[in-house]
């Protein structure tokens, strides 16, 4: 293997390289000026919720409230009940045994 023998010269020439850079001027209030930048920035906000504001939230909860109690007496109803048993008879669904083979 071949040792390169100049070596030294190198690291004398990258050490006599960095004393060649001038020193850099800063304004004096650049880091006030930075940190007021970046302390007064507006926070931001998302779009994809901002149209769902808290009116339209209450009269959604509203609607959803008035669906439910509907829904619920419905449910409740007996020509509810009757149409229920009117699909499932129609169809063949009912849980009644008459139609069995085995009868306990």
């Amino acid at each position: 293997m071949k040792t390169n023998t100049n070596i030294q010269d190198k690291i004398d020439q990258t050490l006599n390289a960095s004393e060649n850079i001038n020193a850099v001027t800063v304004s004096p209030f650049f880091k006030d000026k930075t940190m007021q930048r970046l302390f007064t920035q507006k926070e931001v906000v998302s779009k994809t919720w901002s149209w769902f504001t808290p009116q339209l939230q209450l009269a959604t909860l509203v609607c959803v409230v008035v669906l439910n109690v509907y829904a619920i007496q419905q449910i409740k109803s007996t020509k509810y009940n009757e149409a229920i048993s009117s699909f499932a008879s129609d169809y063949g669904l009912n849980s009644d045994t008459d139609g069995s083979l085995i009868n306990l």
